[in-house]
């Protein structure tokens, strides 16, 4: 019998959205791509949220399409706000014909849509597959473990990047038959295949070949050694703590800079328009009736304590969205990235960092004594103690970490590995 081709739907936001979740939907197509056997296409969201968030989610900054130099097609179909649109997305990767279709998922509140699309595709004889980012919230409200198991229960098997979230999904669902495997079989219906594999090292971003390193920390302000923040500035991230830290730092040293690029999350849009206001004021009810009010991150200010610290020489801010042709000027100049979370899933930082050969500079939490060895690839400071990690910053002045390895400690997480235990094993 003559081998078939596999067909493989990546439902996920597509490339005009901003963020880590498109970087990864993107890059796992990309390396789908290159297995010689696999056709596949990403299905996409026009509106990933509720309208009444007061947030821009496009790339309106990005010029360079991620997709340019390859054939991998887009639909963006999926509209959050209107049921319609998830039926005619049902209908749409239907015709398709594909073997199996990867949700990407990382938020609770996109288990309506999610789990009305994952359930009628199952049912239909689509295998089912959720690559999960996380279980457990960062910004959790009481609502969020009925709409997760909502979603989550109609898949037929799971990739996680990390054990604790493989841990989360067997308390979430204790009484399924779970079984862990290394690469994922979508002829197996029976048991609820679990593929730990990690976060892929991110390779959508090449450095600058021949980049004067030296001339652009010159035009950019930048002392000697440079520390990196990079990323959306959310409340989980730490970043006020990283600041605190680095103050500390600087007492002691005058040869470092602390380069932070990245949007506050929630400040995205224009403020004097009233469409704004509306959705604030909407957005603000709806936090406050499933939020603690401790949870609510939208007055996190972390970039107000530069000036209350004296140390705005020291630090040099972009606080904009980073488009995709800018972004490796930020990586190449820098000596080690600062994630000093509160609380941590695999991170898309940190897989493009090791994208850079950056060294890691991380706290205790989540899944990072995973993949950070402590003194080899990076340097790991105990959670929300800023002395400890003012510590570990002075120590990597002091001691290095040898960029070949990050590298060794990078070598088997590849996107062709990982879309391949996804892939299995081709149709026959």
């Amino acid at each position: 019998m003559s081998e078939a081709r596999k067909k493989i739907v990546c439902f996920g936001p597509g490339p005009m959205f901003k963020g880590g979740i498109q970087n990864f939907n993107t890059s796992l197509a990309l390396a789908f791509e290159r297995i010689s056997w696999v056709d596949v296409e990403i299905v996409s969201w026009t509106q990933q949220y509720p309208g009444i968030i007061p947030r821009q989610f496009r790339d309106l900054q990005s010029k360079v399409d991620l997709l340019k130099d390859s054939k991998v097609p887009v639909t963006y179909l999926t509209n959050y706000n209107n049921p319609l649109s998830w039926r005619n997305t049902v209908q749409y990767i239907l015709s398709r014909r594909p073997d199996v279709v990867v949700f990407q998922w990382s938020i609770a509140l996109q288990g309506l849509p999610m789990g009305a699309m994952a359930r009628s595709l199952r049912k239909a004889g689509i295998h089912v597959v959720f690559d999960v980012h996380f279980v457990i919230q960062k910004e959790h409200s009481f609502i969020d473990r009925i709409l997760t198991r909502r979603a989550l229960k109609q898949a037929n098997s799971f990739v996680v990047h990390a054990s604790q979230t493989y841990r989360e999904l067997q308390e979430l669902f204790p009484n399924k038959p779970w079984q862990v495997v290394s690469k994922l079989d979508s002829a197996e219906n029976d048991k609820v295949q679990v593929v730990q594999l990690f976060h892929p090292v991110y390779d959508l971003y090449r450095p600058i070949e021949g980049l004067d390193i030296e001339a652009e920390k010159q035009k950019l302000g930048l002392n000697k050694h440079v520390f990196l923040f990079f990323g959306f500035i959310r409340k989980y991230k730490g970043l006020d703590m990283a600041i605190e830290a680095f103050a500390q730092v600087c007492k002691q040293r005058s040869d470092v800079s602390f380069l932070i690029c990245g949007e506050s999350f929630w400040h995205t849009l224009d403020n004097k328009k009233w469409s704004t206001r509306v959705k604030q004021f909407l957005f603000g009810l709806a936090k406050k009736v499933v939020l603690q009010k401790s949870d609510d991150e939208r007055e996190y200010a972390p970039l107000e304590r530069i000036k209350e610290l004296g140390i705005e020489k020291q630090c040099v801010v972009f606080n904009r969205f980073i488009g995709n042709e800018e972004l490796p000027v930020f990586f190449q100049v820098s000596d080690a990235a600062v994630l000093f979370y509160r609380t941590a899933t695999p991170s898309g930082i940190e897989s493009l960092s090791y994208n850079f050969k950056l060294p890691i500079l991380a706290t205790r939490v989540g899944h990072f004594p995973e993949t950070i060895e402590d003194g080899f690839n990076g340097y790991l400071a105990d959670a929300e103690n800023t002395e400890d990690m003012a510590r570990i910053m002075l120590r990597f002045l002091d001691n290095p970490i040898d960029r070949n390895n990050v590298v060794k400690a990078t070598e088997n997480m590849s996107w062709d590995n990982f879309a391949g235990a996804i892939a299995g094993n081709q149709n026959r």
